[in-house]
């Protein structure tokens, strides 16, 4: 369980979230608040694929040029990018320029659309893998058995760069689990979130 200072105040919480400034805002308001937003639940995916031997920090810093980059991840309009997209993309310094990447980014845009057609949007296939309601685990894993289902099926569904622990940081940060610590401010507000998205 980490602490953190606040005001000169020992207060329990999550670690991370006060190693890097610009680690606070998104553990205080954005990881582990539940998302239903399809666009945004695309987007996370496809950071956490750019992330892969990378830090987060580093995906996060760069998050605003990878939206300007894809079309706010609005994977209708990602979906229709070429080989041209491709070339242009591989040019812009302001992202990470790893063609597999990029191009897993456009395949997998194909696939939410398809995916989004068969089930009504995505947020009602994703959060159809939200496991039961448990306390923060110490440690918290890299992947877990409810993680590497949902990996498993969408690698089933033909996407990318979507493996177990790809799939689990996916899932806490989007809420599907609420991986805060124990007695971090957040934990509560994220579960409040929760029930009022209607999650739980």
């Amino acid at each position: 369980m980490g602490t953190s200072e606040a005001d000169g105040n020992e207060v329990i919480g999550c670690q991370w979230g006060t190693s890097a400034p610009d680690y606070r805002a998104y553990h205080d308001h954005e990881w582990g608040m539940p998302v239903d937003d399809d666009h945004r639940l695309f987007e996370k995916l496809c950071l956490e694929g750019f992330q892969a031997g990378l830090s987060w920090l580093t995906i996060l810093r760069k998050r605003d040029a990878f939206r300007r980059a894809f079309a706010d991840f609005d994977f209708e309009k990602v979906a229709r990018f070429n080989s041209r997209s491709v070339d242009r993309l591989l040019q812009d310094a302001s992202i990470v320029r790893h063609r597999g990447k990029i191009e897993s980014t456009i395949h997998n845009a194909r696939c939410a659309v398809k995916l989004r057609d068969a089930r009504g949007s995505l947020a009602s296939y994703f959060w159809a893998f939200e496991p039961e309601r448990r306390p923060a685990p110490d440690p918290i894993p890299a992947h877990t058995a409810d993680s590497a289902a949902l990996s498993k099926d969408l690698k089933r569904l033909g996407f990318t760069f979507v493996g177990p622990t790809t799939a689990y940081a996916f899932m806490q940060a989007m809420g599907l689990v609420n991986d805060h610590v124990e007695g971090c401010p957040a934990r509560a507000r994220c579960e409040d979130a929760r029930i009022a998205l209607g999650a739980l």
